[in-house]
């Protein structure tokens, strides 16, 4: 029998390739990886849903102040922007912002004293609140309180902070503020600031005239680095 060819022997000899794979400690690195870019993802898009959260709702109180100013000049009465402030257990506490202005009688005269509710109120995006402790009259005391009772729908009795348009348009607190921040709220507790929000605040002053002005920083609003209950 005749020997092989050389070239055939090579061919014969030739090993075969075998697939790569990944080792046990290969594959549980990368796991390790996807869950910490996960992880940051979700703070990262949680940071942004808060400040998502504050700045539309710090637009739709501007719009609330200024319909409250043409109510009272239309009607030529008193009219309020009212924050519930009644019920700590409550879900609209610190979140539902109210018009209210005085009622006027069928032949058009006011009926001072007497308060009616004129829409149904907006509520704050959730984790989103009013601050109680940074909105402020211009020298630095708390924001007005009023009560609403007689004549006004029982879910909407209780206690308000409240800004306040006379019949021409004026407002009676010119250079207070209003203040709004994201945060958490324990049930029946006050609001405070999260770990990944700390100065996630909004806010705008009020003039004379009715108009508003939006603060561009924090620290406009006087809110300090450490900040945490508001």
């Amino acid at each position: 029998m005749k020997n092989p060819s050389p070239a055939l022997s090579s061919r014969k000899k030739r090993p075969v390739p075998k697939l790569g794979g990944f080792t046990l400690i290969e594959v549980l690195t990368v796991i390790a990886i996807i869950s910490v870019l996960m992880t940051a993802g979700a703070i990262g898009l949680g940071n942004l849903t808060a400040g998502k959260g504050t700045s539309s709702a710090i637009a739709t109180c501007e719009s609330l102040f200024e319909e409250a100013r043409t109510i009272a000049t239309s009607k030529r009465c008193k009219a309020r922007v009212l924050i519930d402030i009644n019920d700590v257990a409550s879900p609209n506490y610190l979140r539902r912002v109210v018009i209210s202005h005085e009622k006027i009688n069928p032949n058009g005269s006011v009926a001072a004293g007497e308060w009616v509710i004129s829409s149904r109120g907006y509520t704050m995006p959730s984790g989103t609140f009013f601050s109680r402790i940074y909105s402020q009259k211009e020298n630095n005391t708390p924001v007005d309180t009023v009560s609403l009772s007689t004549g006004i729908p029982v879910a909407y009795q209780g206690n308000y902070a409240s800004y306040e348009f006379n019949g021409e348009g004026i407002f009676s607190e010119p250079g207070a503020s209003f203040i709004i921040a994201a945060g958490v709220r324990p049930t029946g507790g006050q609001p405070r600031t999260t770990k990944g929000a700390e100065r996630d605040f909004a806010g705008f002053v009020i003039w004379r005239n009715g108009r508003t002005s939006t603060y561009r920083s924090p620290d406009q609003m006087g809110i300090p680095a450490n900040a945490k209950d508001f």
